[in-house]
């Protein structure tokens, strides 16, 4: 049987979005084994889903216990989720990288232009010391395809990372610096700076590095630290091979191939209005041959323009309708 590819990052228009995640809804239904016996559970088939809001999302969950594959090819990659010692971690068993990659090119393309015109610097300590990493993967990819001669990973050398944006901010050049919240942190508490050239984009996570901040403190710390307006974020996971982005003050947008719904916290299967808190459902077409439509345990507001914001997360004792876990 031949590969699936629907013309996913040709989607335009909301008509298109809703006719090619129809698609894919259906392509799953027959090919998931894990997606249709939920599906199954919850009396939905392609007879009775009709539209996108029709569509059963998948709990996040499921991904730590079950292989979460559409069709029998083997994979390319399994991507993993960072975990505590002990606890279990989400795999991501993805069919084709060339899809990851066309993804995340397409999506930083759309909405900071040519990766050619960059020097990225990360620093993400954390993902670089465990294997398995997707956001590794992407920002590595980034890297060498940005081909500038200072683009790179730092871990510990801060004073060199600190030489360095100076040096490539003064002379003008677009840079970005992309890293985990608590490294971002750690690094401007030793190395303020004013920046004029260089986008900061956090990822999130501080692992129990240090004390929790919410969205807002942590950028006003790192704005006036890094001296610059705004501070930019990723959103994205292991379980995705898609990310939003924000330009500042936590505002979300996603690529046209990817979707946010919000969920009912009191009824997972029914959906909240624009401007109510509930539940992120995640829809991402990217994930053709895994799973494209997912309930996280993230909660978030969804804005009219279709733009999100993240709020918190929840803890295991909030989490229902997922009883269906132990199909």
């Amino acid at each position: 049987m031949p590969m699936y590819h629907p013309p996913i990052f040709d989607i335009k228009t909301p008509a298109e979005f809703e006719l090619q995640a129809l698609d894919v809804y259906r392509f799953q239904y027959h090919n998931n084994e894990v997606y249709h016996t939920y599906c199954g559970y919850l009396g939905k088939d392609p007879e009775t889903v009709k539209r996108v809001a029709d569509i059963p999302f998948l709990p996040i969950g499921f991904f730590k216990s079950k292989r979460i594959s559409s069709g029998n090819r083997d994979p390319e990659v399994i991507f993993s989720s960072s975990g505590t010692t002990g606890s279990t971690t989400s795999k991501h068993y993805v069919a084709s990288l060339a899809v990851y990659q066309k993804s995340y090119r397409k999506a930083f393309e759309q909405f900071y232009g040519k990766i050619e015109e960059y020097c990225i610097l990360a620093l993400l300590p954390s993902y670089l010391e465990r294997k398995g990493s997707s956001l590794i993967y992407m920002v590595d990819d980034l890297i060498q395809k940005s081909g500038h001669q200072d683009s790179g990973f730092y871990l510990d050398d801060l004073s060199s990372l600190y030489e360095k944006i100076r040096q490539l901010d003064s002379k003008g050049q677009k840079t970005l610096l992309i890293g985990v919240s608590f490294a971002l942190l750690d690094f401007v508490e030793h190395f303020p700076m004013k920046l004029t050239n260089t986008v900061i984009m956090e990822t999130g996570g501080m692992k129990g590095r240090r004390k929790e901040l919410i969205r807002a403190e942590l950028h006003q710390q790192l704005s006036k630290g890094f001296g610059v307006q705004t501070i930019h974020s990723e959103y994205g996971m292991t379980e995705l091979l898609s990310q939003a982005y924000s330009s500042g003050n936590g505002i979300f947008k996603t690529p046209p191939w990817m979707k946010i719904l919000i969920r009912d916290t009191e009824d997972p299967l029914s959906l909240q209005k624009a401007g109510k808190t509930g539940g992120l459902n995640v829809i991402d077409l990217a994930n053709i041959h895994s799973c494209s439509f997912i309930a996280t345990q993230d909660l978030g507001k969804k804005h009219q323009d279709g733009s999100f914001e993240i709020l918190g997360r929840f803890d295991n004792s909030d989490i229902r309708g997922c009883n269906l876990m132990v199909i």
